[in-house]
This record gives structure tokens, C-alpha cells and sequence, in this order.
């Protein structure tokens, strides 16, 4: 009686503390994102008159063919200012690598300009060296106008015969052509062409170099608000959403025939036995049942508590933390909250997400510990706080650690380390062990549909096919078939330039894995137990959680596709699975750069032309290759060989 008047009495108080804490992480939340986010843009109405300065910034710069491997602008030798100036960036731009600073470039409103002068430089030896390593890497470059993203290449390389040698000549851009397209006082898309005006940078010598840009403004009627739809990847186009379409069907067609299999096995097999053994058992009775078989033979064990039973409390408490994650970032996500040219945004959202969502993580790891009969609830409320984010830190600081030593822009500054800090021990650790305190006051006592038997029956031994990683690798194929054309775009906007934003269609995927995953981890839970295997606990985990192996081998399985896009070699008559890389690569340079600018196109685009045509011809991109051809060959930019 004592024990429940404790209860009855804390009944009350604990969940109005919920809900308080609740309100106010969210209400400091609020006031961090604002802070964090307050640096958003210079001009954040994107209104100008005739002559305004238009903020104008570049970036970074780094090889094509990795976009996550950055650098600072500077590190090459451009033209600069006689005072570089940075601009202040927010969390999420730090997290992204962005390095904003000025450029000598000015480019005022509605007023064109002709062959302006950036600088006249003399490149030393050391200078030109740099370059030309930079163009054989294909080396790029991102600025930011208004907000836009403009990226360009910083030359070219060129494979021929010169006088009757086989030669490498490596050409530097030296004039800029900017085309700026605005409407009514707003900049609506700017085109950046790089003219065929070059230095040449082959040898190792001073060279003289007078950069140039011009600049021309161009009236459009296109609005504001869909001035981003040239940033964003063919992958919202509508010539590629019926692939979506016939993902979504194909994977709702599979859960259904799964839940109908289910529903059907329950209601010949199942309802009457479980009816039947529903009930508390005794000692005795469990001797007098030997004569059943299978997972009715067990009923007496399978609510026994797992072994390790903090670990699993804190893993789930994780898991659950993430799975909330996801929804908000989702639910954020459909609400357009993320839109491309808001540098930044995302990561801002999800650091601070992740960190209120530490009360998820403390509540549920410490009463689901307490409802399996734990004592030690701190120690448990402190592996579920390292589970997920010890790892993670160890994984930054090596990164961050290698970025240093390179001297990439993705190593996160001292400001980023500390705001990092600040929101770890201010707001993530408090929520963490105010959910654990809250947990451990509103547990509630474990409640099985039937009693556990004091003696553990043994677990026969099983064989081979039955195991904990064949019903892991089995497990995960089902769910994995549900989301691996989803994780092909996500994989493209992570590890490329594309842009995701189909926030709907991934919402609607994540319906059906989270009941594609619950359906059969259900179904081998319950053949597990039909061989007399009690211990489903961390089974039944595992098995959900073996969809994220399959992931990580889809991200590392596509050497052949990565070959061929970087021009490592030309596509094979058996990559047909593999061509829609292909396929995808080359409609992405022709809609991100628009004609004028094919001229900044890589070299590895004569590989892509020189693909079997049988190949591409199954993706029906023929035409669009014969285009990309004429305009390169009436451009001359690249030789077609």
C-alpha cells in the first residue's frame, strides 16, 4: 500500500512538470533558432533599386567529382580586395562547409556592364603550378549572388595532337559573362559564361593576366518565388515522378499482400491458441503441458525480461529519439520550412531538433528500464545518452580533425565548436535528465498477459539457417525494397549537387517502412518462437533495425557507377542497372546550366556521350545527347573524340 500511495500521490505533479518542460525547451528553442538563424541574408526582402549594391560572395572551391572535399576561395590565387571581407554565417552554413567572403566583383542593379576590369595580375611559377593542378582535377567554383548559387568551372583541360605530339594544354578562364535576368526589382536567375578568353598555364612559368567580367541584364517574367526551380534536380521534374509513383504502388502492392498473409495466418492459427493460453501459469501446469508444441509450449518464458536489459532500455530510448527526429524533419520538410536558397536551414533545424528531443530519449530509456525491474536508473539514463551521440562525437572529431589537417572548409570553426557546446550542455543534457527524472516518477509496473515461470526453459538448439544474422539479412530485404529508390536521391543530394525536395513522397515511404519493418519483425518473431526460442527481445530489435546494413551496402556498392561518372572508364554493356546514373548525370548538367553555359561542362561528358547507345537508348535519352552534342560542337567547347 505504501508503493502505491507513493504512486498516487506524484501522479499528478510529474505530468504538469512535462508539460512545462515541454513548453519551455520548445520556448528556448525558438529564441536559439532565431538567434542562429538571424544572419540568414543581407538583404532579406531581395529588393532593389537601380545602382544597389547586390551582395555579391564566393564560396568555396573543390573537385567536381567530390563535393564533399572543399576549400577556402582564397586558396587559389583569384583576384581580391584590398580588404577581404567575411560574412557572418549561421550554424547551419557552418555545418555545410560555407565560407563566405568578397569578391571584387560588383555587380550593381540594372547596370550592365562591358569587359570591366577585376585586376590585372602576374602569376608566379608557384601560382600558375596551382592552377593547373586545380584544372586537371576539375576543380570548380561556387559564388553566391542574391542569394543564388552560381558554380563554374576555373578552366579547362585539353587532350590533342600539336604538331604532330600528343599534348595536355591547360587554358585559365580570364573573363567572366554574367547575364543576369531580374523582374520588376527583384533578381530572378543570373547565368555565369565563361568566355573563350583564356591563359594558358601549361608551363611553369610567370604568366600576365588581366581578369575581366561583363555584365548584362535581361528582363524575365518569371516570379520570385520560383526562381529556385533551375537549382533543383531533375528529380521533382514530372518526366521523372511516375518513377516515385510506381515505387510508392509497388511497395503498398507488397505490405498489402503481407498484411492479408498475416490476417489470415491469425485468424486460422493463431486467435484460438492465444485465447486459450492467455492465462497465468503455474509451475505445475507448465510440466503438465510438454505435450504442446511449438511456441505454445513457451508461453511461459516469453515475457521473461532480455539480458542486458539497460543496454536495451537505452537503445530503445534512442531509437525512439531518432524515430522523432525523422518525423519533424519530415513534417518541417512538407511544410516547405526548407527551401534551397535558406543556406543553412536544415542543419540548423536538425541540430536543434535532435537536441529538445533529448527528453524523448531520457523518458523513454529509463521507464522502459524501470518497468523491467532496473535499480540503476542514472547509469541507464547516461548509456542512453552516449549511445547514439558518443559515437557520433568520435566520428566528428576524426573528420573534423582530418579536415584540419588538409585545410578543407567542412572543419567546423571554434564559433561552431562552441555553439555545438552550448547547446550539448544547455539544452541536450537538462531535457536529457529531466525525461529520465520524469521516467523514472510515471513508471508504470510491467503488465504481461500472463505470468513467467520461475524455472527459464532451455532453448533447443537451432539450426544454422535460424541464426541471428541469416533472420537479419532476411529481415531487411522486404523493408529495404521499400525505400532503396528514395535512398538513390538522397544519396545524390549528399554526395552531389542536386537539391531534394520531395518531402511528401519520402513522408509517404517512411509510412510504409515503419509498417513494413513492425509486419516482419512480427512474423520472425513469431517463427522464432514456434521453435521453442523464448529469447525474442534483442532478436526482434535487430531484425528491425537490419534495414540500415542494406543502406550502408547500397551506398558502397556502386564502384562501377562511380568509375564511370568520374571518367574512370566507359560505361559496359552489362551496367544496364546502372545507366540511369547516367542518364541522371547528363539531364542534370543540361537543366542546372542552361546552353550558354555548356561551354563549363567536364571532360568526363565524353565518356557519358560514348556509352553504348543501346544503353541509353533504354532511358530514351538519345535526343537530348545528340543536342548536347551540337551545342557543344557549334560552341567548340570540349573535343568530341
Amino acid at each position: 500500500m505504501r508503493v502505491e500511495d507513493s504512486k498516487s500521490k506524484s501522479s499528478h505533479h510529474p505530468q504538469q512538470y512535462f508539460w512545462f518542460a515541454t513548453i519551455f525547451s520548445f520556448s528556448i528553442t525558438d529564441h536559439l533558432t532565431f538567434l542562429i538563424n538571424r544572419n540568414e541574408s543581407d538583404a532579406n526582402d531581395h529588393r532593389y533599386s537601380k545602382g544597389d549594391i547586390v551582395p555579391f560572395y564566393a564560396n568555396k572551391i573543390g573537385p567536381y567529382f567530390n563535393s564533399r572535399e572543399t576549400y577556402a576561395y582564397y586558396e587559389l590565387p583569384f583576384c581580391s580586395q584590398d580588404v577581404v571581407k567575411e560574412k557572418k554565417l549561421n550554424l547551419g552554413e557552418m555545418l555545410n562547409g560555407d565560407r563566405l567572403i568578397s569578391t571584387p566583383y560588383k555587380l550593381e542593379f540594372l547596370v550592365d556592364k562591358d569587359f570591366e576590369v577585376s585586376c590585372n595580375k602576374t602569376l608566379s611559377k608557384t601560382d600558375v603550378s596551382m592552377f593547373r593542378r586545380a584544372i586537371e582535377k576539375n576543380y570548380f567554383m561556387q559564388l553566391h549572388y542574391d542569394d543564388l548559387p552560381i558554380w563554374a568551372f576555373i578552366g579547362m583541360r585539353n587532350d590533342g595532337n600539336f604538331n604532330g605530339r600528343i599534348k595536355t594544354e591547360y587554358s585559365l578562364y580570364k573573363h567572366f559573362d554574367f547575364e543576369v535576368f531580374y523582374n520588376k526589382d527583384q533578381v530572378i536567375k543570373v547565368i555565369l559564361q565563361m568566355a573563350n578568353s583564356f591563359a594558358d598555364v601549361t608551363e611553369d612559368k610567370e604568366v600576365d593576366v588581366g581578369f575581366t567580367y561583363s555584365v548584362k541584364w535581361t528582363m524575365t517574367q518569371q516570379s520570385f518565388d520560383r526562381r529556385m526551380e533551375i537549382y533543383i534536380d531533375s528529380t521533382i521534374l514530372p518526366h521523372n515522378m511516375p518513377i516515385h509513383h510506381h515505387s510508392i504502388t509497388f511497395s503498398s502492392v507488397t505490405l498489402l499482400i503481407l498484411i492479408v498473409s498475416l490476417l489470415t495466418f491469425y485468424l486460422l492459427v493463431l486467435r484460438e491458441d492465444i485465447s486459450k493460453n492467455s492465462v497465468d501459469v503455474e509451475e505445475d501446469q507448465v510440466i503438465n503441458n510438454q505435450e504442446e508444441i511449438g511456441w505454445k509450449n513457451v508461453h511461459g518464458d516469453v515475457f521473461r525480461f532480455p539480458q542486458h536489459k539497460s543496454l536495451f532500455s537505452a537503445a530503445l530510448g534512442a531509437g525512439t529519439q531518432l524515430l522523432v527526429v525523422i518525423v519533424a524533419i519530415l513534417g518541417l520538410g512538407v511544410l516547405g520550412v526548407f527551401q534551397p536558397y535558406m543556406r543553412g536551414v536544415f542543419w540548423n533545424a536538425l541540430i536543434i531538433v535532435y537536441a529538445v528531443t533529448s527528453l524523448v530519449s531520457g523518458y523513454t530509456s529509463v521507464s522502459f528500464y524501470c518497468q523491467l525491474e532496473g535499480t540503476n536508473w542514472i547509469k541507464n539514463l547516461l548509456v542512453a545518452g552516449g549511445l547514439y551521440f558518443g559515437p557520433l562525437l568520435l566520428t566528428f572529431t576524426f573528420l573534423d580533425n582530418v579536415a584540419i589537417y588538409y585545410g578543407s572548409t567542412t572543419a567546423l570553426p571554434l564559433r561552431a565548436i562552441v555553439m555545438l557546446s552550448l547547446l550539448w550542455i544547455f539544452i541536450a543534457s537538462p531535457l536529457h535528465l529531466l525525461g529520465g527524472i520524469i521516467g523514472k516518477t510515471r513508471v508504470s509496473e510491467f503488465q504481461a498477459p500472463c505470468k513467467t515461470a520461475k524455472i527459464p526453459r532451455e532453448v533447443p538448439k537451432l539450426r544454422w539457417y535460424r541464426g541471428v544474422l541469416p533472420q537479419m539479412a532476411l529481415a531487411g530485404i522486404l523493408p529495404f525494397s521499400v525505400i532503396y529508390i528514395q535512398l538513390y536521391y538522397i544519396f545524390t543530394s549528399v554526395w552531389g549537387y542536386s537539391v531534394y525536395t520531395l518531402y511528401g513522397i519520402m513522408s509517404i515511404v517512411f509510412i510504409l517502412l515503419l509498417i513494413m519493418t513492425a509486419l516482419v519483425s512480427v512474423a520472425l518473431t513469431y517463427f522464432q518462437l514456434a521453435v521453442e526460442d523464448h529469447q525474442w527481445w534483442w532478436r526482434s530489435f535487430l531484425c528491425g533495425g537490419s534495414t540500415g546494413f542494406y543502406s550502408v551496402r547500397f551506398k558502397h556498392g556502386n564502384k562501377a557507377v562511380q568509375a564511370v561518372c568520374q571518367g574512370d572508364r566507359p560505361l559496359s554493356n552489362s551496367d544496364f542497372g546502372k545507366a540511369k546514373v547516367v542518364y541522371e548525370s547528363l539531364r542534370y548538367e543540361m537543366i542546372r546550366v542552361a546552353p550558354p553555359q555548356l561551354l563549363s561542362l567536364p571532360r568526363p561528358l565524353e565518356t557519358l556521350i560514348s556509352a553504348p547507345i543501346k544503353v541509353l537508348g533504354h532511358f530514351g535519352v538519345i535526343q537530348e545527347i545528340l543536342e548536347a552534342l551540337k551545342l557543344i560542337k557549334e560552341k567548340k567547347i570540349i573535343s568530341i573524340r
